[in-house]
């Protein structure tokens, strides 16, 4: 069941880090059209700037999860490296939980922003005047969703741990390398 929630989790990650693909290939298309219509004097599509720093907010708090499950977040493994097995082992769920732990804070401080803006009714201070709830919920539940991946896979490696699967928690949240892909 584990191995179930782990592959739904790294499964759902991938379909995820597509989607952020796509979304990035269209705003460079919709900025480069916005450039080029401006440059030959067409007009401007109008708010390529506004749009792409939602796109930006958007990508930063859906990929970091997809990085997670790649493991592709930067630690410093100084002393780990130097641990037999179990050492690593623990040095590796320790790093999880802190991580976990942070995520976890950042989403709950991340609530306010979005329920003051529902509250308000606020809109962008623009052309386009975007109604803020968009890109903010967007934002908003790009961390929860990291704090749910973060949650289970630190859940995941103490399962891994307890039942003595170093392998499993190896390739779950250990040290990633560009060997790994």
């Amino acid at each position: 069941m584990i191995d179930d929630i782990h592959g739904a989790l790294r499964r759902a990650n991938g379909a995820i880090a597509i989607l952020l693909g796509v979304a990035l290939i269209l705003t460079v298309l919709f900025i480069l059209s916005d450039v080029l219509l401006r440059r030959f004097g067409l007009g401007s599509l109008g708010g390529s700037d506004e749009v792409s720093g939602y796109v930006m907010a958007a990508v930063a708090s859906w990929g970091l999860a997809c990085a997670l499950m790649d493991r592709a977040h930067v630690r410093i493994d100084l002393i780990r490296q130097k641990l037999a097995d179990p050492g690593r082992a623990l040095m590796d769920i320790f790093a999880m939980i802190v991580t976990t732990s942070v995520i976890l804070l950042i989403a709950v401080k991340c609530w306010p922003v979005l329920s003051k803006t529902l509250t308000s009714g606020a809109r962008a201070n623009t052309p386009l005047q975007t109604p803020l709830w968009i890109p903010q919920g967007i934002w908003f539940a790009g961390w929860v969703w990291f704090a749910v991946t973060a949650t289970a896979l630190s859940l995941i490696a103490i399962y891994y741990l307890a039942t003595n699967r170093r392998a499993e928690l190896e390739a779950t949240i250990g040290i990633g390398s560009e060997l790994d892909t």
